[in-house]
């Protein structure tokens, strides 16, 4: 492809929208892991609940955020869009404050429901959004794009956060105050953020114009990866757990966050070439391969023996979350048209985010001290689902996008 025709592309893909609300992500997502990994140490620690509590209040989270995604996805194809983007992120900065101040597990508890109740609402009016402006063969590109700004928020977070809690002599709550700065900055840039009624040059299967009939049957070729994305969500815990599993094999506190910043880092750098191969072969065979490199990271992180084991596996499950991610965003939203995305996206995220909760709960039960059964089962399914998704993968089917 010649420089001029990238340029041409980059014109067609990369739009107003998806620059601004992939600031905003970023801005968002670095005050949001300047919390999340030190998060369930300062509440087993300092708190002093159990490691079951932190099971328990990321699938409370989980489940706010599923069944608002439901609800915003049916709003976002009859309202504007926008409101609902910046109450989204509004709630979030709000939940951020609440944390810095919390003295009892309880309120970091609601905290996590307002801030997971902030990225329900906003989420599938902002996907839908980048989405409407971007023709289907692009929006791969799209996704991937908006999910390297977002993981770089993920990286620069970890990093502040690990920098600062040094600094003011390892203690949590002073880096719980710094992250209310960019979460504020987030919200607050939603106002450069341009209301689009208009689908792209490709509406899509539906053809339905935005905020008319989003109440119109979903398509057929929306069902299968839908059920896909779903099956997979039973096995996908929160990383919380990771995050305990990695300070039980003997990382510090300061190492766990450099980890998770490592697998912020592989996220970022393979998530734009992710979105850019998924517009050239199925999708499918792209969230397949993730699968498998999920399986993997799960059985090895199980069946680590020693603390050095982290790094790699860290490293590579960030090329597993860069497969699946936005291409998960992009399948979806190709199998759809613009006056029915927002439902499709929607009932995709609230599916996945009840999943999330039935993993995190046997997840949570079952995790012994050590969390490596729960590691090994869930990886071992995923390598299942990954052979079940190449076996579809291999004979034509429509919906690949």
């Amino acid at each position: 492809m010649s420089d001029q025709s990238t340029r041409v592309d980059r014109r067609v893909w990369l739009t107003r929208n998806l620059k601004t609300l992939s600031v905003v992500s970023l801005l968002q997502d670095t005050a949001s892991e300047m919390l999340y990994p030190i998060l369930p140490l300062f509440i087993t620690g300092t708190l002093g609940a159990p490691v079951a509590v932190v099971g328990m209040i990321e699938g409370v989270a989980d489940g706010i955020a599923a069944l608002t995604k439901i609800i915003s996805g049916r709003l976002a194809d009859k309202w504007r869009r926008r409101p609902l983007i910046g109450a989204g992120y509004g709630a979030a900065a709000a939940a951020k404050a609440l944390i810095a101040i919390a003295t009892v597990w309880p309120l970091v508890l609601f905290a996590r429901m307002l801030d997971r109740l902030g990225k329900g609402v906003r989420g599938v009016p902002r996907d839908a959004l980048i989405a409407d402006e971007v023709p289907r063969e692009h929006l791969g590109r799209a996704f991937g794009f908006h999910r390297a700004m977002d993981s770089a928020g993920a990286v620069i977070g970890p990093l502040l956060g690990l920098g600062l809690f040094e600094m003011f002599h390892r203690h949590y709550r002073p880096v719980f105050v710094v992250a209310v700065v960019p979460a504020v900055l987030s919200a607050a840039a939603v106002v450069f953020v341009r209301e689009s009624s208009a689908s792209a040059a490709d509406p899509g299967p539906d053809a339905s114009p935005p905020h008319t009939q989003g109440m119109a049957p979903l398509p057929k070729g929306f069902w299968g990866p839908f059920t896909i994305l779903s099956a997979f969500a039973l096995v996908n815990f929160s990383d919380a757990l990771l995050i305990v599993r990695a300070k039980h094999l003997g990382l510090s506190v300061s190492a766990v966050i450099a980890a998770y910043a490592l697998y912020n880092l592989t996220y970022t750098i393979a998530s734009y070439p992710a979105g850019a191969l998924a517009d050239r072969v199925p999708k499918q065979a792209i969230i397949g391969v993730g699968f498998a490199i999920f399986g993997v990271s799960y059985l090895g992180l199980g069946l680590a023996a020693n603390a050095a084991w982290v790094w790699p596996i860290f490293a590579l499950y960030g090329v597993y979350t860069a497969l699946t991610d936005g291409v998960s965003k992009a399948w979806i939203s190709a199998t759809v048209g613009s006056g029915s995305r927002g439902r499709a996206l929607g009932l995709q995220g609230g599916a996945a985010g009840i999943g999330s909760i039935i993993a995190g709960a046997w997840a949570g039960l079952a995790w012994n001290g050590s969390g490596r059964g729960p590691l090994i089962v869930a990886g071992s399914l995923a390598l299942g689902l990954a052979a079940v998704v190449g076996a579809w993968t291999v004979r034509p089917h429509p919906a690949a996008g």
